[in-house]
């Protein structure tokens, strides 16, 4: 049996997420979902189109989705599905797995790798972060779960933005784009998204492909004019562009405001690019990464590479979640092709100044 992918719906309140539910579970689309809702949810879908009153924790959809609330846990509710399309008894292609507008995606990503069961039985596609313009710019200042959300995201949808002015959307867009240069962003009408959209993103594939929003780099292009020297600092100013420099460790936390455009803030989840011509040294690479994860691994949401490594013609791929890291053997490097290391870490505070550090020296 091949496996069933799966897609993280994730968003704070009123972003959209049940209407987008809504019309998976009750419109012909022709495919088999099963949507599986964390009954915790503040918002529940069950009243407008589920049968309300009924022990079955398993409801099935005129046009063939299923819905059902999570009893105890993720496992249990993935492995019970699972079994039942085994037996014959449920019939469905894919797994929609909505988190209550507070969650962090992370652990719910985590389940698809630690569970060996689950991992043999399904492939996790992409986390989809639904975020409501109107309400953004504050839920993303009071709220660390929302901002958390962004550094999770491999496709970002923005419900709303008919509410707000364009300015405002391009400023949501800009602030985004720093905590999560990876994730593509739409603005989209009240779940009027194409399905194609939404599924099959392969957000968690390790291809050779890294998608990094190319405004980001270019905002960045003046921090980086030397960055393939041997010295750490040409990478200093990887997620603002109008940032003085990190040698004082508070100045991130006043006095920016009147340096450019729209940076008057200074979210947490941050991200930064490194990008070296120089090949890594396997062993060092692997051994500094190896212990950053370790102390830093909760604060780290997603970082992905595309790898130069010393001793082999093929590009390396490497991904993570959290304390999760995964690498593998991708394609030949072309003959005309430029070799070059880049790589994204999106994080809550991570320290930039070591990570930057350290893989400078684990190059050859």
């Amino acid at each position: 049996m091949s496996l069933i992918p799966a897609t993280i719906l994730t968003g704070f309140l009123g972003s959209g997420k049940t209407t987008l539910l809504k019309r998976v579970l009750g419109e012909a689309h022709g495919q088999k979902i099963a949507v599986i809702e964390n009954e915790f949810g503040e918002e529940n879908i069950d009243s407008d189109i589920l049968v309300s009153d009924t022990n079955e924790q398993i409801i099935q959809m005129s046009n063939g989705c299923i819905c059902c609330t999570i009893r105890e846990d993720l496992r249990a509710t993935l492995r019970d599905l699972a079994e039942k399309k085994r037996k014959g008894e449920l019939d469905f292609e894919r797994v929609v797995i909505e988190t209550t507008g507070l969650a962090d995606p992370g652990p719910v990503a985590q389940t698809f790798f630690m569970d060996d069961e689950i991992a043999e039985t399904y492939l996790l596609d992409s986390i989809l972060t639904l975020v409501d313009a109107k309400h953004a710019a504050q839920q993303l200042n009071d709220r660390q779960e929302a901002r958390r959300q962004i550094g999770f995201a491999d496709q970002i949808f923005i419900s709303k933005s008919d509410l707000v002015s364009k300015d405002e959307l391009d400023a949501l867009m800009h602030r985004i784009k720093h905590m999560n240069p990876r994730a593509p962003q739409k603005a989209v009408h009240f779940g009027a998204v194409g399905l194609n959209e939404v599924f099959d993103l392969r957000g968690f594939n390790l291809n050779a492909k890294l998608d990094i929003d190319p405004d980001f780099l270019k905002d960045n292009s003046h921090d980086h004019a030397g960055h393939d020297h041997d010295h750490a600092h040409d990478h200093e100013h990887g997620e603002h562009c109008d940032h003085p420099s990190h040698d004082n460790a508070n100045e991130h936390d006043h006095g920016h405001a009147s340096h450019g455009h729209h940076h008057h803030y200074d979210d947490d989840v941050k991200s930064f690019v490194f990008k070296s011509d120089r090949a890594f040294d396997a062993a060092k690479l692997e051994d500094f990464l190896g212990a950053i994860v370790n102390i830093y691994g909760p604060r780290m949401l997603r970082y992905k590479g595309v790898l130069l490594m010393k001793g082999t013609d093929r590009k390396v791929i490497f991904q993570g979640v959290h304390q999760l890291m995964g690498s593998d053997l991708g394609p030949v490097w072309g003959a005309d092709e430029h070799r070059c290391s880049k790589m994204v870490f999106i994080g809550i505070d991570l320290p930039k100044d070591i990570l930057l550090q350290g893989l400078e020296q684990s190059l050859v």
